[in-house]
């Protein structure tokens, strides 16, 4: 399979790394990474050790081919920037990023998009260099499959809206063969990530999956990132009960949009990735460290924007973040 990674950080450059052990490989980064990748190839170290020589590129603009499959890891930020770029240059994608609402961004360039949950964990180390720092799974499935709330966008609309929407959206026949076609698409992109090694399952539940890492990472990221600290400090203690708080609220604002996510099942996702990832730093805490701008605003500020009442702790954590963000010259 031609496959282009649009994203090659950490998580981008990993994955990335797995399929070109199998499959023809683009990543898409920024120097002075690709650079080094273009002429010593990519090293992958950590839970593995090889080295592959994919094709490195700082953007797309002379990429002839029509690719198979592009993958999505950059920030959500830069969401829009990547559906311009691999616009007519993919048939299918999948992203694997951290926030909700890339799928519908990347729905307005492109017309086969798959929803996806990565739990690899991933460094870039140096350039050229990145390292698997905890084996996981890539879950994948079709963007639509659980309906319009895999967006986690709430309704609340009248009747009539809902009912006048409905009517003309009834696409009969051509509706049932789209979706048929992306559960296709997925078991295509399942197959191909297993053939490389990934731990790989296709599911149709992805708007319950990513509401449930929306939990996780409303819990883990900003608290770690305020408090400069790996994600085994959220064990327990005052970060402990924050992070849970955190992850109560966005379950609560899944159901409100439709969603089953029970307060206990997003606190044990929580706690499973806090005790699984406990030596890691999360990626918002990377991005603080580095400077740069982070994800809250896909993260804690689309939990916020969506609730129903108040959030006290996701709100507050969102804008401590921004506050970070306004006093400093991002890179």
């Amino acid at each position: 399979m031609e496959i282009v990674v649009f994203g090659a950080g950490s998580l981008g450059s990993l994955i990335g790394g797995l399929l070109a052990r199998e499959h023809d490989v683009t990543l898409v980064g920024r120097d002075p990474h690709v650079s080094v990748v273009r002429r010593s190839g990519l090293d992958v170290g950590g839970a593995f050790e090889f080295t592959v020589r994919p094709d490195a590129r700082t953007d797309l603009s002379a990429f002839s081919s029509t690719a198979d499959l592009g993958v999505v890891t950059v920030k959500a930020f830069d969401t829009e920037a990547a559906a311009r770029a691999l616009s007519g240059r993919v048939e299918t994608v999948l992203s694997l990023q951290n926030g909700m609402g890339n799928e519908q961004i990347l729905g307005t360039e492109l017309d086969r998009v798959l929803a996806g949950t990565c739990t690899y964990g991933a460094v870039l180390r140096e350039p050229g260099v990145v390292n698997c720092t905890g084996r996981g799974e890539v879950v994948c499935g079709p963007f639509g499959a659980a309906g319009s709330e895999t967006s986690g966008e709430t309704d609340r609309s009248g009747p009539a809206d809902r009912a006048d929407r409905a009517g003309s959206d009834d696409r009969g026949d051509h509706g049932d063969h789209d979706a048929c076609e992306d559960r296709r698409a997925a078991e295509r992109v399942g197959n191909a990530l297993r053939s490389a090694g990934i731990e790989a399952t296709v599911a149709e539940d992805m708007a319950d999956r990513l509401w449930e890492k929306l939990a996780v990472n409303a819990g883990i990221n900003p608290v770690t990132a305020l408090a400069r600290v790996p994600n085994g400090a959220l064990r327990s203690g005052n970060a402990h009960e924050l992070a849970v708080r955190a992850a109560r609220e966005t379950a609560r604002v899944a159901r409100e949009g439709g969603v089953d996510l029970a307060d206990g099942k997003a606190v044990a996702a929580l706690e499973g990735v806090i005790e699984t990832t406990a030596a890691n730093e999360s990626s918002m805490l990377q991005d603080v460290r580095a400077v740069r701008r982070t994800e809250i605003d896909a993260i804690s500020g689309h939990v916020a924007d969506r609730a129903i009442g108040s959030v006290p702790v996701t709100e507050t954590l969102r804008d401590l973040v921004r506050a970070w963000e306004r006093g400093q010259s991002l890179r």
